[in-house]
C-alpha cells in the first residue's frame, strides 16, 4: 500500500518535468522539421540553377562547334591531303626556320603573310597546293627574304599551277616584275581527282592573277635537250625543282639548272629531307659535294635553298663546297602520288 502511494506521489511530482521535456521536444522536432524542409528547397533550387548552367553550356558548346566545323571544312584536310591548320607555336618555329635561311628579322609577318596567300590560293584555285602547309609556306616566304636577282621565275613541275602563281605574286611583293617560265609534262597524276591539264594550269594561274603575256607553259620533261634549250633564253633569279623525285631526275635537273641560274639565283629544292622522296636529298647532297656554282643556304621544313654564285672563267671550276648535314623533316604529305611530273 505504501509502495503504491510513494509511486503514485512520485508521478505527480514528475509530471510538470515531463511535460516540459515533451513540449522541448516537439519544438526542437519542429524547428529541424522547418530546417529540413529549408534545406529541401534550396537543394531543389540548386539543381534548377544546374541545369539551367548545362542547357548554357551546351548552348554555348554547340556555337564554338559551328564554327570550328566551318574553319575546318575550309583549313582542315577536307579535300586534301595535308591540314592548312596549323598552330601559334609550329607557325613561330617555321618562321625561326625561315630567318636562320635567310637573315631576314621580320620571317614572322612574313610567313604570316604566305599563310594568306596559300589560303586564298587554294580557295579561288582549281583543287590543291601539292605539300604540308609548313612546306609551302617556308618556300612562298624564303625564297623572295633571299633577294633574286631578278623576277624571272623557272618552275619545273607545276602540278596544278598553283604555286607558280603563289610564287610569283611574292615576287612582286619585293618589287621585282616577274616573268614565269613552266615546264611540266601535264601528265593527270591526281588519279580521281582534278585532271592536270594546261586548261587547269592556266585556269589557276589566271585566278591567282598571273598575267598571260608574263609567263610561258612549255609542255614536256625538263631533261629533253629540246625542252631545255627553249627554256635557255635567259638567266633566272628563281628556280624552283619540283619535277621528276628520283636522284636521277634531281640531279639531271640541278646540272641544268647550272646553266640559266643567274648569279645570286634562289634555287629551291621541293621535298629535301623528306622521307617519301630520298633521292631529292641524294642528288642533292651529291650535286653539292662536287664542283658547283650552287651553295646550300639553308632548309625550311622540307625545301632545300641553294644560292648560285656568279659563274666561273672558261676553263676554270669552281671549288667544292662543305656541305652542311641535311636535317631530317618531320612533316610530310602522305601518300602523294610516286609518279613523274
Amino acid at each position: 500500500m505504501a509502495q503504491r502511494w510513494a509511486h503514485h506521489t512520485t508521478a505527480r511530482a514528475i509530471r510538470p518535468v515531463l511535460t516540459v521535456l515533451d513540449r522541448r521536444i516537439e519544438r526542437l522536432v519542429r524547428n529541424r522539421a522547418r530546417q529540413v524542409l529549408s534545406e529541401s528547397t534550396e537543394v531543389l533550387d540548386l539543381r534548377t540553377e544546374v541545369l539551367q548552367l548545362r542547357t548554357e553550356l551546351e548552348r554555348m558548346r554547340s556555337q564554338v562547334r559551328t564554327p570550328g566545323y566551318a574553319v575546318d571544312l575550309l583549313l582542315g584536310a577536307q579535300g586534301r591531303r595535308s591540314t592548312r591548320l596549323i598552330s601559334e607555336e609550329k607557325l613561330r618555329d617555321l618562321a625561326a626556320q625561315v630567318a636562320k635561311a635567310s637573315k631576314a628579322p621580320d620571317a614572322y609577318g612574313r610567313v604570316v603573310q604566305a599563310y594568306r596567300t596559300l589560303f586564298e590560293l587554294e580557295l579561288r584555285g582549281v583543287d590543291r597546293l601539292a605539300g604540308a602547309a609548313p612546306n609551302i609556306l617556308g618556300k612562298l616566304a624564303t625564297a623572295p627574304l633571299l633577294n633574286p636577282p631578278n623576277g624571272e621565275i623557272l618552275e619545273i613541275g607545276t602540278h596544278f599551277g598553283l604555286f607558280s602563281g603563289g610564287m610569283a605574286r611574292q615576287v612582286s611583293r619585293i618589287g621585282l616584275q616577274y616573268q614565269l617560265t613552266i615546264i611540266d609534262p601535264l601528265a593527270d597524276v591526281e588519279p580521281g581527282g582534278n585532271p592536270v591539264t594546261e586548261t587547269v594550269v592556266r585556269e589557276n594561274l589566271s585566278l591567282a592573277g598571273v598575267s598571260p603575256n608574263r609567263m610561258r607553259l612549255v609542255k614536256g620533261f625538263s631533261e629533253d635537250p629540246k625542252i631545255q634549250a627553249q627554256v635557255s633564253d635567259r638567266k633566272y633569279g628563281v628556280i624552283v625543282i619540283d619535277g621528276d623525285h628520283s636522284a636521277r631526275g634531281v640531279a639531271n635537273d640541278l646540272r641544268f639548272a647550272e646553266k640559266v641560274a643567274a648569279p645570286g639565283a634562289v634555287v629551291v629544292l621541293d621535298d629535301y629531307g623528306d622521307r617519301n622522296w630520298p633521292g631529292v636529298q641524294e642528288a642533292t647532297d651529291s650535286h653539292l659535294t662536287g664542283g658547283t656554282r650552287f651553295e646550300l643556304v639553308g632548309v625550311v621544313a622540307t625545301a632545300a635553298f641553294l644560292r648560285a654564285q656568279p659563274l666561273a672563267p672558261s676553263g676554270r671550276k669552281p671549288s667544292a663546297i662543305t656541305l652542311p648535314a641535311a636535317r631530317s623533316a618531320d612533316l610530310t604529305e602522305p601518300e602523294r602520288p610516286k609518279q613523274k611530273r
